[in-house]
């Protein structure tokens, strides 16, 4: 299971939040006890057999609300935006015509990671993911574009296929596995 942390001022604003360590907004902490129930249906009760989050704290803080026990996994932590920290879409748009249609999938992050570069990053955690599953549950909480990405690499696509998930704050996916196959159960469940 993926579990996005709740809303912070900047998922709030749409700005690119990578490495700014943000807290998350009381909203945030709401939408995420609202998911709560769903998360607890999801795993049948049982405490997951490994929970990875994201070191930084908007992340953690979402884990803990969610009353979940989780190991730090520096993987998880949100795409690198470089330059582009703290800007929104249509700022990094209006920086010039080489950047008109810009987005995070298709463009470039000066001074941060490629796609390529997190998808590593997110291949690394499914593998961990992978290992742990035979004792059950997994939950992984982390960001937005960097859980789309995993969501993606976890039935096979390139990270830019994680431009077509769209992932609300405090949204909860569960992916499967049918018949030696990888997929996508439910993809953005919120309950805010």
């Amino acid at each position: 299971m993926l579990l996005r942390h709740g809303e912070t001022e900047w998922s709030a604003s749409g700005q690119h939040t990578g490495r700014t360590d943000l807290p998350l907004l009381p909203r945030g902490e709401d939408q995420v006890k609202a998911m709560v129930p769903e998360l607890h249906r999801l795993l049948g009760g049982r405490p997951p057999a490994l929970t990875l989050v994201s070191p930084m704290r908007r992340a953690a803080h979402t884990a803990e609300i969610a009353g979940l026990d989780p190991v730090t996994d520096p993987d998880l932590r949100e795409v690198d935006y470089g330059e582009l920290e703290g800007l929104t879409t249509p700022q990094i748009r209006a920086r010039g015509p080489q950047w008109a249609g810009w987005t995070v999938w298709s463009g470039t992050l000066p001074g941060g990671e490629t796609l390529a570069e997190a998808a590593a990053r997110a291949d690394r955690v499914l593998a961990r993911a992978r290992e742990a599953l035979s004792g059950g549950d997994v939950v992984l909480v982390g960001h937005g574009h960097m859980l789309r990405i995993l969501g993606a690499r976890w039935i096979g696509l390139g990270p830019e296929y994680g431009g077509r998930l769209i992932l609300g704050t405090a949204a909860l996916c569960v992916l499967a596995a049918e018949h030696g196959s990888e997929a996508l159960v439910h993809w953005n469940l919120v309950r805010s």
